[in-house]
């Protein structure tokens, strides 16, 4: 399982940034990916999941209303579309690939190399 977020960079707050993750070495369509971030000082924390089987789109109540997910099977990648963005949303992302094709239900998380978000004020 490989996975690359990018487009991470420094934006002031208000602004808007898409983050990318090309993955590769699994069947894609077959497993929840999710996106994850990490906050200096703090807990890493789920924002976003796709579920397959339905493909239900999960986030947040901190990124919910402001970031999409979405997903391009074609392409083996998702995206996390970020707007209106805050100094609170300033950490490294990453995204990561489920056990499973469930984004509940505690499954295994492999991650991918992240990219930082820097939210000036």
């Amino acid at each position: 399982v490989q996975l690359q977020a990018s487009g991470g960079g420094s934006v002031q707050a208000g602004g808007s940034l898409r983050l990318s993750c090309a993955a590769s070495g699994f069947t894609f369509d077959e497993k929840a990916i999710g996106w994850f971030r990490r906050a200096p000082g703090k807990e890493r924390e789920g924002i976003s999941c796709i579920s397959r089987y339905p493909g239900d789109t999960f986030y947040s109540d901190s990124v919910r209303g402001r970031f999409t997910m979405t997903s391009d099977n074609a392409k083996n990648s998702v995206y996390l579309q970020m707007n209106n963005l805050k100094t609170e949303d300033t950490a490294h992302y990453y995204c990561a690939a489920a056990s499973g094709p469930a984004c509940h239900g505690n499954p295994h998380w492999d991650f991918g190399q992240g990219t930082l978000v820097t939210v000036s004020s």
